[in-house]
């Protein structure tokens, strides 16, 4: 089984001063990660200095855990002008390249279109992931998009952008749908899964996450054949967050083993 948190889970603390990507390499193999998923935010030094780029290479290997998925904010493909869209597309050339270099498997961009319905920024989308995802394919690495925000986090969208775009993977992420979703998306896009996001809130006693029942979750993928990493996303309520990603962690472990 391979298991992987992503850095946003820390946030917090990485704000507060009390880690460092360094850290959370070290940490994701103290607690029991077998991959290691930053957020982009936390490698934004790379995007211009090779040099600490390099340092984050070399730490990444001294870990003994491979570099899984880079989540990237920033670089999402629909922006209302060509300017915004340019700049983008840019952007996400950089994090390829930083992807490329420290050997990810793959590479989460946003679609984008916070304000606009799907219809309005389809064609764009669909072009911009076709494009990215024929630059990445020949350096080894999957473009995935997540149901994160804007249009494309309803199960209905998922179905009709990965119908368009050969070779685009989904991030599951367990919480990010509308509201009266869920069920649909847990029955309907499992199957399209590369990667998830187990959202885990708050605990009880039991360990189990009391809100979601992500054990059910967990069956739907195995049914659909999921081969991924387990990952996970945790946001405390309480804000312990190395609390929370040390409990998610036993959660799967204790459903999956």
């Amino acid at each position: 089984m391979r298991y992987s948190l992503c850095s946003y889970s820390l946030h917090r603390t990485f704000d507060a001063g009390q880690m460092d990507l360094f850290g959370y390499f070290r940490f994701c193999r103290e607690a029991g990660y077998t991959q290691l998923d930053p957020w982009n935010v936390h490698l934004q030094r790379a995007y211009d200095d090779n040099g600490f780029l390099a340092e984050v290479k070399a730490a990444a290997a001294e870990s003994g855990l491979p570099m899984g998925c880079i989540a990237v904010d920033g670089a999402h493909i629909f922006e209302p002008t060509a300017e915004g869209r340019a700049t983008n597309q840019a952007r996400r050339y950089r994090w390829l390249e930083i992807a490329h270099e420290l050997g990810a498997e793959q590479l989460r961009i946003d679609a984008g279109g916070r304000e606009q319905t799907l219809d309005d920024i389809f064609d764009i989308v669909v072009a911009g992931y076709k494009e990215i995802i024929s630059r990445a394919q020949p350096l080894g690495v999957e473009i995935i998009i997540e149901n994160h925000w804007g249009p494309t986090n309803h199960p209905d969208a998922i179905h009709r952008l990965l119908a368009a775009v050969p070779g685009l993977g989904l991030l599951f992420d367990s919480y990010n749908w509308p509201k009266g979703t869920h069920e649909q998306a847990w029955r309907e896009c499992v199957r399209y899964a590369r990667l998830t996001h187990f959202k885990t809130f708050s605990f009880d006693a039991q360990g189990n996450e009391p809100e979601w029942d992500l054990p059910r979750l967990i069956g739907l993928l195995q049914a659909a054949g999921y081969q991924g990493a387990w990952g996970v996303e945790s946001t405390p309520y309480d804000g312990d967050e190395i609390g929370a990603a040390r409990k998610s962690i036993a959660l799967l472990k204790r459903v999956l083993e």
